[in-house]
Parts: C-alpha cells; structure tokens; sequence
C-alpha cells in the first residue's frame, strides 16, 4: 500500500535515491555518538551557578524581598501588584507572565531585564550544561537518536537528547555548543 502511494504521488524516488540510503549514515553517526568536554560543562556549571546566584540577589534587592523567581504566580504578583506594572496579556489562570511580556515591560523596571537573563540562564544550565554530563555513555559519548520524517521542513531532527535546540544566537549558547569536540 505505501509503495503504490509513493508511486502515485511521484515519491518513490526520494525515497530509493535520497531517504533509504540515508538509514545507514544516521546508524553510524547514532552509534558513533558525540565527545563531550566535560571539563568545560563542570567549568560552565559553576559559572552560571553563580550568575543566577548573582541575579537572584539583584532581583530580591530591586523587588524588597526574596520570592520563587521560577513561580509565574509570584511574579505575577510582583510584576503587577507591587510593582504595579502593566498586565498586557492574559491567560486562564491570569496574567501572563511568558518572555513575550517580559520584553514589552523590559524598559518599563530594571528587573524586568534580570528576569529574562535569570531564565535565560537557568534553563540553559538545566537543560544543558548539568543534563548532558548525565547522558554521557559508557563510551564517554552521548548518543543522540536522528528523525529522519519528523520535522515537517524535511530537515533532521534529534531526541534524546535533542541536540538541535541548543541556541547559536546567544554567547551562552554558542558556548555551549563548544563543548561538543570532534
């Protein structure tokens, strides 16, 4: 049935010349997997530990007290009660506390601006700098799996980890990606 259907919508090409033999080349680089300079990730663990330690302290100092920075529900209620800020956005539960909103208050409070590189920070430190030393093989290699027919571009894609979302436009991020050695 899916052979008739590539044929009929002039796929079965793509799929013999380009797809199939592809299927090979991604178990090699799967099994292959990518080196890691674990020094440079433990490196960048304490540094940003201490980054977010830093703005935390700011954040407290700008608002007047300590409250859960991760928590939208605490800070929606510094962002637009104490600080009296404006609500721009809604949501089910109330206002909206997503980087959208965050970058139309940026120039309205200082801390504003903590609070984007405060999450910034954190999620590049826990979804990449203290995750992927935990992924490493007994190889000492992560070993990633590539989508060949799940991006709907028609791109490769990667799970576990995905390797694909670490940023490239920020400094942080592009340090990140140095940590991957050929």
């Amino acid at each position: 049935a899916l052979a008739t259907e590539l044929n009929e919508t002039g796929l079965a090409g793509l799929f013999e010349e380009v797809e199939m033999p592809l299927l090979p080349v991604l178990a090699r680089m799967e099994r292959a997997g990518v080196s890691i300079d674990l020094e440079a990730l433990r490196a960048m663990s304490v540094e940003f530990t201490e980054t977010i330690a830093r703005l935390e302290s700011r954040i407290f100092e700008l608002v007047g007290h300590p409250f859960n920075i991760g928590s939208p529900k605490q800070l929606e209620t510094v962002l637009f009660d104490e600080l009296a800020l404006p609500a721009t956005k809604r949501t089910r539960t109330g206002r909206s506390t997503d980087a959208s909103v965050l970058e139309e208050l940026r120039e309205r409070h200082e801390v504003v601006g903590l609070i984007l590189e405060h999450r910034q920070v954190a999620k590049l430190k826990s979804t990449y700098v203290d995750a992927l030393p935990t992924l490493i093989g007994s190889d000492d290699r992560v070993h990633t799996t590539y989508q060949q027919a799940v991006a709907a571009t028609g791109r490769l894609s990667s799970t576990d980890p995905n390797l694909q979302n670490i940023p490239i436009r920020t400094a942080l991020g592009r340090r990140i990606r140095r940590a991957f050695v050929a």
